[in-house]
Parts: C-alpha cells; sequence; structure tokens
C-alpha cells in the first residue's frame, strides 16, 4: 500500500474547525472577535451603566437563543455569570453607550452574525 501525505493531510483537515474567542472592552465599547487568535471582526456595543456595570473577567457561552424579542433583540448568548449575556436589543440607540443592566448590547444585525459565528463553550474576555 502506498502512502501518499497529501491525502492523509486532506483526512486531517477535513475536520478542522475555526476557533473562536471573544475580547469585550467596556471602555472603548467594542467587541472584538478572534478567529483563530487572529483579528476577525470588531463591534460597537452597549454595556452596563454606572449603577449596574457589566462584569469583568473570563466567561464562556453557556447557552443560545434565537428570537427572544424585548430588550433581547433577535439573539441572546448566555454568559457563565448568572443573569448576564450578550444580546441584540430592541432599541438601537443604545449601542454605544453605558445604558444596560450589565448586558453586554449588539445591533440584532450583528448579534445574529456573531450567533452563527460562535459555539457553546466561547470563551469570553471582559475588561
Amino acid at each position: 500500500m502506498y502512502f501518499n501525505p497529501y491525502y492523509s493531510y486532506m483526512l486531517r483537515s477535513s475536520s478542522y474547525r475555526a476557533t473562536y474567542t471573544i475580547a469585550i472592552n467596556t471602555s472603548t465599547r467594542k467587541l472584538t472577535l478572534f478567529k483563530n487568535r487572529i483579528l476577525y471582526k470588531t463591534y460597537p456595543v452597549g454595556v452596563g451603566k454606572p449603577s449596574t456595570p457589566t462584569p469583568k473577567g473570563n466567561f464562556r457561552i453557556i447557552n443560545k437563543a434565537m428570537n427572544p424579542g424585548g430588550p433581547f433583540g433577535a439573539r441572546w448568548m448566555g454568559l457563565s455569570v448568572p443573569g448576564y449575556g450578550i444580546h441584540g436589543t430592541n432599541n438601537p440607540t443604545s449601542i454605544g453607550k453605558r445604558v444596560s443592566n450589565g448586558c453586554i448590547r449588539l445591533y440584532n444585525a450583528n448579534v445574529i452574525e456573531l450567533y452563527n459565528l460562535v459555539p457553546l463553550g466561547t470563551p469570553v474576555k471582559i475588561i
């Protein structure tokens, strides 16, 4: 039997899956998506107001929901800190501001795009 290294590479690479990580900077109000450790996309976000700040730390996406509606907009991605998540909004004028109860808000089109890219377990670092 002849060993073809190219064929072997193709078999290994067919199960390849991109690795995503999310970094959120509450000062600049930006969410940065990294794909395989390379900057992939940046989105403007709304974050927690001073009385209900967005929690800082390292978390993971632990659940996802489509079309939750109301203040959560088109998509919800729950974080491993209870009660907080990344979601859309029914108030697009809140993006870029400190007005939420601690969650991270995105425009609905952006949260749909992000939701479709990142799997459960994706690391999220909030600074």
